[in-house]
């Protein structure tokens, strides 16, 4: 994943960015008459560790309805993700989407593996029953709008008794032609066949009350997509994220983070080395292995991975703070882990130096001690 400032304005779909800049990229997509406000108890959260960007179907939210047309398809909005992506500087990026939007998310991985890191479908479908009721649906909304749909979109959308009024508002507001393309984009979709290409590792969430998109769809995704999980969600309909976004988050946490924690063990071992992490490894017990993980995702898959300083220079950072907190132990890891990136002992000695000024002559001398020893031991013949 890499980032970068677009040189031309971009003038795409509408879209909001939440989280760090440096961090990997993940677009969350919408359903058929909302907008970005569908994701808004979820993505705050997944900015944590991610550059979380929510975009808005055309005509939908504050994207253009210009952008789509009569006889549109999902591969067109599939074409404007790819175009928002580009714009955001985003190679390879991870994808999350609800009903249509998920069916955006299945066109890219089947048709652009090598854009998609991940995939997270919800509420979705490889197909959506045939063209005939959304052939329907459009000429309706084409020839008397929006406003009686949207009259029926709790029915549609959430559980009985549950609503969001605001996404409805989103689904009355939307412009009628550009609603009436995504229904003639779902009118069009069928990616069975395509099912087995799809290679990214990819999550189907399902509401068990979903009547849009029940979970028989989701499972059908499932069983066809090599290495695919299923979770369904109780008390949810066709809008999970937003009737059960706690149970909803935990699923689509554990999906994006599975790769932090591979890139936090890869960095872990290059600046350790195999033989400190595999000692480490072989001391885990059940009662420190959530510890371990949290620093292998949150310590090595994060802040180590984070490309605003080198590691050279996290390793200048890391040794002050450790001389500084006085943690000894710590500090002869971290002398290893710099030879390892390149520091010399005359650079550790003139961190040590430094350190004394700032830390404290006592505290200095105490990592002297343990660096010129580590240092011996690094340097002894057949170490």
């Amino acid at each position: 994943m890499t980032t970068a400032t677009p040189q031309q304005p971009y003038a795409g779909l509408h879209h909001r960015a939440e989280g760090p800049a440096t961090a990997p990229v993940l677009l969350l997509g919408p359903s058929l008459g909302t907008s970005t406000a569908l994701w808004d108890a979820i993505a705050p959260e997944l900015s944590a560790t991610h550059r979380v960007v929510r975009w808005d179907l055309p005509g939908h939210g504050g994207s253009p309805a210009s952008l789509i047309g009569p006889g549109a398809s999902v591969g067109d909005l599939a074409g404007l993700v790819l175009d928002l992506a580009d714009a955001l500087g985003a190679d390879r990026f991870s994808y999350a989407g609800v009903s249509l939007g998920g069916a955006v998310g299945l066109h890219l991985a089947a048709h652009h593996p090598d854009r998609v890191e991940r995939l997270a479908v919800l509420c979705s479908s490889a197909h959506f029953g045939g063209s005939a009721s959304w052939e329907e649906r459009a000429e309706t909304v084409r020839r008397e709008g929006l406003a009686a749909l949207a009259e029926t979109a709790d029915s549609r959308w959430f559980t009985p008794g549950f609503t969001v009024q605001g996404l409805i508002d989103d689904h009355r507001e939307a412009d009628p032609e550009a609603y009436a393309a995504c229904c003639d984009a779902l009118a069009a979709f069928d990616l069975r066949d395509r099912l087995p290409s799809i290679t990214a590792p990819t999550l189907l969430v399902a509401g068990r009350e979903d009547p849009a998109t029940p979970p028989a769809h989701l499972r059908e995704i499932a069983d066809a997509v090599p290495g695919a999980a299923l979770t369904e969600i109780p008390g949810a309909s066709h809008l999970a994220p937003a009737e059960q976004p706690e149970a909803v988050l935990a699923a689509l946490r554990g999906h994006f983070t599975d790769g932090g924690a591979k890139r936090g063990m890869e960095v872990r071992r290059q600046v350790l080395g195999d033989a400190h992490v595999d000692r480490a490894q072989a001391r885990q017990s059940e009662f420190t292995a959530r510890f371990q993980d949290f620093i292998t995702r949150y310590a090595w898959g994060e802040i180590w991975t984070d490309p605003t300083l080198s590691r050279r220079e996290r390793s200048l950072v890391t040794l002050t703070a450790l001389v500084a907190r006085g943690h000894l132990d710590e500090l002869a890891m971290h002398v290893r882990a710099a030879r390892r990136g390149g520091l010399g002992p005359e650079e550790i000695g003139a961190v040590l130096l430094q350190a004394a000024v700032y830390c404290g002559v006592p505290a200095a001398n105490a990592a002297f001690a343990v660096a010129q020893r580590t240092l011996a031991e690094e340097d002894a013949p057949g170490s």
